[in-house]
C-alpha cells in the first residue's frame, strides 16, 4: 500500500464480546482478533467506544488489554484507547498499552459529563502522557462535547513530542483534515478518519492515510483505501459506493451492535449481548441488517461457519 505516512490502511475497533450472563467471554473475544486479522486489517484498536468501553470496570479493562495485545502478538498494528478524566488514570493505561507492545494509544480530550478541560487542561493531558514514549492519536470525537479546533490540534501536534496522529469524526471533518494536514505536514504519522467510515471517500480526498471503522465490513472497506492510494479513484468511488448502503444502516440504525449481530451469525461469537443500560435492537432492524450484510460475503458473517 502506497502513502506517505508511517501508518495507513484500514484499522477497526474491536467489539468487546460478553456471555448471555454479562461476563465478558475471552474464548470469543480470541475469536474476534483472528477474524480480524482474516479481515486482513492492517491495525485492529482495542478498547474504544465501539468496543462498550464505558461499560467496563478497570479490573476488566486492564485483563483486556492484556489479554487482546498477547494475542494479536504484533501480526498486526494495534492502538489501545486510554481515555479517561484522570490524567493520572489515562498515563497508567498508556504505560500498560506500552509494556504490552501496542503500536499506539488513542485519546479523547478529558471530560467527564458537563466537566470538561480547557485549552490548558487538555495540553497539559498530552503532555504528560507524551511521557510515556508511546505514539498517541487524537481522537477528535462529538462524544466529549470538545471542540478542538484545528488551530488547537495543529499546536498539540507541533508542540507535544508523542502527539503524531489523530482520527477526526467531528462535523464536516474533510476541510479541517486537509487543514490539519497542510499546518502539520511531516510531524503526523497517521491522518485518520472514523464513524465507520461513512464519510471515507471524502475523506481521502482531504488527504487520510486509514481509517477507524468497526469490525463489521472491514474486508469491505479497505480495498477502497487501497485504491484510492494506488491512484485507482475511479475504482475506490466505486467499491466506496456499493457498501455505502450498509455503511449508512450501521451507522445511523444499528452503531456498535451491528458487529456483534453479524458476528454472532457467522459464528465468531456465541453471544450478542450488551449490558444494561444499554437498549437491545429491536428484531426488525437486527433482521434487515443480516439480510443486508449477507449480500455482501463478509468474513465476519461466515468465519466460524
Amino acid at each position: 500500500m502506497s502513502s506517505k505516512y508511517k501508518y495507513s490502511g484500514m484499522w477497526p475497533v474491536a467489539p468487546t464480546p460478553f456471555h448471555d450472563n454479562g461476563e465478558i467471554d475471552y474464548d470469543s473475544m480470541s475469536n474476534i482478533l483472528e477474524c480480524m486479522i482474516d479481515q486482513q486489517v492492517d491495525g485492529i484498536c482495542i478498547l474504544a467506544n465501539y468496543s462498550e468501553q464505558f461499560l467496563l470496570s478497570d479490573d476488566e479493562r486492564e485483563k483486556l488489554t492484556k489479554h487482546c495485545l498477547r494475542k494479536i502478538n504484533d501480526r498486526v498494528k494495534t492502538i489501545t484507547t486510554i481515555s479517561h478524566f484522570s490524567t493520572d488514570i489515562a498515563l497508567s493505561r498508556a504505560q500498560l498499552a506500552k509494556s504490552e507492545n501496542s503500536t499506539m494509544v488513542m485519546v479523547m480530550p478529558p471530560y467527564n459529563g458537563t466537566m470538561k478541560g480547557n485549552q490548558d487542561q487538555i495540553f497539559k493531558q498530552f503532555e504528560i502522557l507524551s511521557s510515556a514514549a508511546i505514539p498517541i492519536m487524537i481522537q477528535d470525537a462529538p462524544l466529549s462535547g470538545i471542540d478542538l479546533s484545528v488551530t488547537f490540534l495543529t499546536k498539540l501536534i507541533s508542540e507535544i513530542e508523542y502527539v503524531k496522529c489523530f482520527k477526526i469524526e467531528s462535523a464536516q471533518p474533510s476541510a479541517k483534515i486537509r487543514q490539519l494536514i497542510k499546518n502539520c505536514q511531516d510531524k503526523i504519522d497517521a491522518p485518520f478518519d472514523g464513524e465507520e467510515s461513512i464519510g471515507l471517500f471524502f475523506n481521502l480526498h482531504a488527504g487520510i492515510s486509514g481509517s477507524m471503522s468497526s469490525a463489521l465490513l472491514p474486508d469491505k472497506i479497505r480495498p477502497v483505501i487501497i485504491d484510492f492510494l494506488k491512484g485507482k479513484i475511479d475504482s475506490a468511488e466505486e467499491k466506496y459506493n456499493n457498501i455505502l448502503p450498509l455503511i449508512n444502516f450501521e451507522n445511523k440504525q444499528c452503531g456498535f451492535q451491528a458487529t456483534k449481530i453479524a458476528m454472532k451469525e457467522g459464528g465468531v461469537i456465541k453471544s450478542a449481548f450488551c449490558r444494561h443500560p444499554i437498549k437491545i435492537l429491536d428484531d426488525h432492524t437486527k433482521n434487515l441488517l443480516i439480510s443486508m450484510a449477507k449480500k455482501y460475503d463478509l468474513v465476519s458473517m461466515n468465519w466460524g461457519k
